[in-house]
């Protein structure tokens, strides 16, 4: 899976996102994430998810049962965004643009 992945959202704006090395100290910042798998055509999105705070790890719950569900292959990317307000919108826009499975009925 590449470094970075820009993500178009249903407004049209484009959102890039940078892999999550998962042994490194992550910062205590505001970030959208997004949990993916490598596909015929880029990446398939799994969930996409905001958190106030990377460092709380409130990710690696949804990115283990991606695992369990659709493989090893699955991984974290992350955008910081400081504003909840912003995190808000970005994370709707994904939602609305590619569906993921794992945010069916959330």
């Amino acid at each position: 899976m590449a470094r970075q992945i820009e993500f178009a959202g249903k407004s049209g704006n484009l959102y890039r996102y940078t892999a999550l090395e998962e042994d490194r100290l992550l910062p205590p910042a505001g970030a959208n994430y997004v949990i993916c798998k490598p596909a015929d055509r880029g990446v398939d999105i799994l969930f996409v998810g905001e958190t106030d705070s990377l460092a709380r790890l409130v990710w690696r719950e949804q990115l283990a049962y991606a695992r369990d569900t659709y493989g090893d292959e699955a991984n974290v990317l992350t955008r910081l965004n400081v504003r909840s307000a912003v995190r808000l919108a970005e994370q709707e826009d994904l939602l609305e643009e590619y569906r993921p499975p794992m945010n069916a009925g959330a």
